[in-house]
């Protein structure tokens, strides 16, 4: 899979992604706001449920850069795609808008999952 591009959401807090597949893994950079960087980096692997064996879930790593947290829509994503998909995941995230508020924070987290679903319809399918 070539690298494919993905965006959900009405500015100021749209976020984009770009997915590609290494073999059966998946990494995905999300980035948006006024200074897309590199904040966090989470690490989900797929494994059973601990409550019902039958269920895929997934753990996950994640690594900050001093000051960011990222980490909330990197792991969140991972996790998600990890799950759901049964691979290894590796989000990059970097998002960034000056004094942020609460229900700004909220509508990103909230673009962030619809973008993550997103993201899965397009790898099941292929």
């Amino acid at each position: 899979m070539e690298v494919k591009k993905f965006s959900f959401g009405s500015m100021p807090y749209t976020v984009q992604a770009e997915v590609r597949l290494l073999g059966a893994d998946v990494l995905v950079i999300l980035s948006g706001g006024t200074k897309p960087h590199i904040g966090s980096i989470a690490v989900a692997l797929p494994r059973p449920s601990l409550r019902d064996e039958e269920i895929v879930s997934a753990t996950s790593s994640v690594y900050n850069f001093l000051g960011h947290k990222d980490h909330v829509i990197a792991q969140r994503v991972a996790e998600m795609l990890s799950s759901r998909l049964n691979r290894n995941v590796v989000a990059v995230a970097g998002f960034h808008i000056d004094k942020i508020s609460q229900e700004g924070i909220s509508r990103v987290v909230e673009n962030c999952d619809a973008l993550a679903n997103q993201i899965y319809r397009e790898i099941a399918k292929a």
